[in-house]
């Protein structure tokens, strides 16, 4: 609830109201106690507030009860005792219903989430696929080779084009980037594919959310909260963290610096905290603490929601402005550490034991600090959670149906669209290589056959030449001998006549006709 242009959260036990300064709402926040202390009721509590101040809010629903903040309220016996425990009756209290998108990452419960391969990034979709640094730096070399090459990275089938096509071409990109190993590139083919299979495929693709649609404000001025239904995606802790993680970084990336604001622009809630921080690699560690630490400065407030304030490392700890920290069981020594450690996070009232408070704290109670007007914590102090104004637990499959198409996100997110990417182009690449290929194989072979065509050409041009040659020859051969025939049996003739008469003639004649003969025999062969 809103008072003096407060967040009103809850009461001191003297009944004094405990505020959250919107001004001081995007230093942060932390939610923390042991299941079934309340922690969810502050949730919503903090969530309804921010939204009658008119700044939108974005949360995880876990279990699947946030979703009843489409509803109204319902009053019962137990409402009416609290609502006259905290004097709510003349506060202005009244059950109504907020304005709420429903999304979900695999399209059954919401509006569906999708991003891009290219914006998630190498280093988010490394931890993802639970890569080594080996194949991480391998996969960040994937990305640069696709970005240089103008070949988009939009969904997982994109991805695995591009792995296979650097596998493949790999001899060719090692003067630039290095021995971008098969096994490797194997192992992180290997990963997407587990990836598809656990669903992971339905995040990535087209129409990408655009972050900047969150920032809307429906009836009445309430600032929209976006539920994401993570009743599926928590059993993938790794997927799920690195979602919200993304997501926090899309609003790093997107939202302008603002400075100091006298509210935010946008609160967002991470349920289950303590899964972004499980094994994860020091370098994405580091970039968690750096969009935490100057996120602020978009106007984006950040609240982590946790069993233990352990979850969550010291460097992001120390960002946490705003603690609600319910009850802690201290079965154990090492559970005893986790409450003195809490206690320990808060300012020391010296009214009470803040160790001995945390452990004893009912359902519903709570100790907190907020920060004060100069950016200072207030003294922790033992409260009662206000109850929310809208329905607690879920909601009927009717009902999120019809939350879901009346959205006016609806139309712009619920079909998604494969547009022309990397798997495309590679693919048009394949088949233009295998066409030039077999191009480059047919102009050879026909090449081959076209000389071998010219080479028998010329071979039979060549004998029909020989052919023709001994043909002349023959002709000039058959004339020349009978010329020379009936010129040597003149001559012999007139010889053999003036030698030996008649008989001397004759056979002079023909004695010169085989003189002449085989000498003209002997000149042409």
């Amino acid at each position: 609830m809103i008072r003096d242009g407060k967040l009103w959260i809850a009461n001191t036990k003297t009944g004094e109201p405990v505020y959250v300064l919107p001004k001081m709402a995007n230093r942060h926040g932390l939610i923390a106690g042991a299941t079934g202390t309340g922690k969810t009721i502050t949730l919503k509590v903090m969530a309804e507030s921010f939204s009658d101040m008119g700044v939108p809010v974005f949360l995880a629903d876990v279990k699947g009860d946030i979703a009843g903040m489409i509803n109204p309220g319902k009053d019962s016996e137990d409402m009416q005792k609290r609502i006259a425990k905290f004097g709510l009756a003349t506060q202005g209290f009244e059950y109504h219903k907020y304005p709420v998108t429903l999304w979900d990452v695999f399209g059954k419960n919401g509006i569906q989430i999708r991003t891009t391969i290219t914006e998630m990034g190498p280093l988010l979709l490394s931890r993802i696929l639970d890569l080594n640094e080996n194949q991480s730096s391998i996969l960040s070399i994937i990305f640069k080779i696709a970005d240089e090459s103008n070949l988009a990275l939009i969904d997982t089938k994109d991805l695995k084009a591009m792995l296979n096509y650097v596998a493949d071409n790999n001899k060719e990109f090692e003067a630039d980037y290095g021995t971008l190993n098969k096994q490797s590139i194997g192992v992180i083919q290997r990963a997407v594919v587990a990836l598809e299979m656990a669903g992971g495929d339905q995040f990535f693709g087209e129409p990408a959310i655009d972050i900047r649609d969150w920032f809307t404000v429906g009836e009445q001025g309430r600032g929209m909260i976006h539920i994401l239904d993570s009743q599926s995606l928590i059993n993938n802790g790794t997927l799920y963290s690195t979602f919200l993680l993304w997501m926090l970084s899309e609003l790093f990336e997107t939202m302008p610096e603002v400075g100091d604001l006298d509210k935010p622009k946008m609160v967002f809630f991470f349920d289950e905290a303590h899964l972004l921080f499980k094994d994860t690699p020091k370098p994405l560690l580091e970039k968690i603490e750096q969009v935490v630490k100057l996120i602020r400065s978009k106007g984006i407030g950040v609240y982590f929601v946790t069993q233990n304030p352990r979850d969550i490392p010291d460097g992001v700890l120390a960002q946490l402005g705003n603690k609600v920290q319910h009850a802690l069981h201290a079965y154990t020594p090492s559970d005893q550490k986790a409450v003195k450690a809490a206690a320990d996070s808060f300012r020391e009232n010296p009214a009470f034991k803040t160790a001995d408070v945390i452990e004893a704290l009912g359902t519903g109670e709570a100790v907190v600090s907020f920060l004060q007007e100069d950016g200072t914590p207030a003294v922790v102090e033992q409260v009662d959670i206000l109850p929310p104004q809208s329905q607690m637990g879920g909601i009927s499959d009717s009902e999120r149906d019809a939350a879901i198409k009346a959205s006016l996100l609806y139309s712009k997110y619920a079909n998604g669209y494969d547009a022309e990417s990397a798997f495309e182009l590679l693919a048009r690449m394949g088949v233009e290589k295998a066409e030039a290929e077999a191009k480059a194989k047919a102009d050879a072979e026909a090449a081959k056959a076209a000389a071998k065509e010219q080479a028998a050409a010329e071979k039979a041009a060549a004998k029909e030449a020989e052919r023709e040659a001994n043909r002349r020859r023959r002709a000039a051969k058959s004339v020349g001998t009978t010329v020379a025939g009936t010129v040597g049996r003149e001559v012999g003739k007139k010889v053999g006549k003036q030698l030996g008469g008649k008989f001397g003639q004759t056979l002079g004649g023909n004695t010169g006709a085989q003189l002449l003969r085989g000498l003209l025999n002997t000149l042409i062969k």
